[in-house]
């Protein structure tokens, strides 16, 4: 059972990352499926894929949840239906979620690769990087501020939000662990706080509204 990793953010938030190296019918132990949820397993293609999903649920079971405490809305956005906030994430062989009862929280792990360089300038002005010492470094911190803007829009949850455009990560230092966010989109404002860790050449960045 390799839960590779439990952070508690606060008395309200904790997060928990899982490393994928089991096989698939081991990952199935203890695990029953919605009807909607084994729809979409049935279609998933990749081994990877479909051992990440069952994986999250073994996740969700580290908290008192089952599958059948899961839902979704029309853009896909999961929700507790107790009402804490929840956000999942996967990437290659790591999963993660984020549980709140108190403030909505986004989670998104990547990683760390240079494809980055050739899409930074879609989601964060690229001439703010220059500075970095070289080009690895460059590459962990624009990993940081996508996982920022990824976290941020699985909290929003609304279609047309621009990671360039809408969100704003403020400039931080590796060491800090930690930034502030904001967005502003359609004439509203909201703050968010960020932390982020690294690990294996991964980068998991989690985010949390501030509350006013």
């Amino acid at each position: 059972m390799p839960l590779y990793k439990t952070i508690t953010i606060d008395d309200d938030t904790s997060l928990a990352i899982w490393k994928v190296e089991e096989t698939e019918e081991t990952l199935w132990d203890n695990v029953t499926l919605t009807p909607h949820c084994q729809k979409r397993f049935n279609g998933m293609k990749s081994s990877l894929h479909r051992r990440a999903f069952l994986s999250i649920r073994h996740l969700l079971a580290n908290y008192g949840y089952t599958d059948f405490d899961l839902f979704y809305d029309q853009i896909g956005k999961p929700h507790l239906k107790d009402g804490k906030y929840i956000s999942i994430t996967h990437s290659h062989n790591f999963t993660g979620i984020i549980i709140s009862s108190k403030v909505e929280v986004g989670i998104d792990i990547e990683m760390q690769r240079d494809k980055i360089l050739r899409i930074a300038h879609k989601f964060t002005p690229f001439q703010e990087y220059r500075t970095l010492a070289n080009t690895a470094a460059v590459i962990r911190k624009l990993t940081i501020v996508w996982g920022a803007k990824e976290s941020l829009y699985k909290i929003y949850g609304e279609r047309g939000l621009s990671f360039l455009q809408h969100i704003n990560v403020q400039d931080f230092l590796f060491d800090d662990g930690s930034t502030t966010a904001e967005i502003m989109y359609k004439g509203t404002h909201s703050s968010y706080k960020i932390n982020f860790l690294e690990f294996e050449d991964f980068t998991c960045v989690h985010a949390s509204k501030k509350e006013i």
